[in-house]
């Protein structure tokens, strides 16, 4: 099962919202899990995605996960992720000083390799409904 990890502050109202868009999409990818079960599993037939592992976290990534972010995201992304970074080594830098540098929320599809700085709704669905590509 693929493992998604919102990394939250609940003092934020962007990621409170971004929680609970996540929750919801989780909640619908099981529904449908199950009702479909039965059923034919082509493209067409089958809504959203599989179900996936959901993870909300308020502690920070660890400097390894952030790396990795960093890679999803590429040169263009990392200062979303990273308060004023430039690019991976200043990232780094920035978050091992203080981890208050690390903005969320951000979504991330670790199995997928995506992930999604802030609460652009749109992207969130488009990386969370994304069909696997096995």
């Amino acid at each position: 099962m693929d493992i998604v990890t919102v990394f939250h502050k609940a003092s934020s109202p962007a990621s409170v919202k971004v929680a609970n868009l996540v929750k919801q999409i989780s909640a619908n990818a099981q529904a449908g899990a199950t009702i479909d079960q039965a059923s034919d599993h082509s493209a067409q037939t089958k809504p959203g995605r599989e179900p996936f592992e959901l993870n909300i976290t308020e502690d920070p990534p660890t400097t390894d996960q952030v790396q990795t972010i960093l890679g999803y995201v590429g040169a263009g992304g990392i200062p979303k992720i990273i308060k004023g970074a430039r690019d991976e080594k200043d990232a780094l830098k920035r978050f091992k000083e203080s981890k208050e540098n690390f903005l969320r929320p951000l979504t991330v599809d670790w199995n997928n390799g995506k992930a999604v700085a802030g609460d652009n709704e749109s992207e969130i669905l488009k990386i969370l409904n994304a069909k696997k590509n096995d």
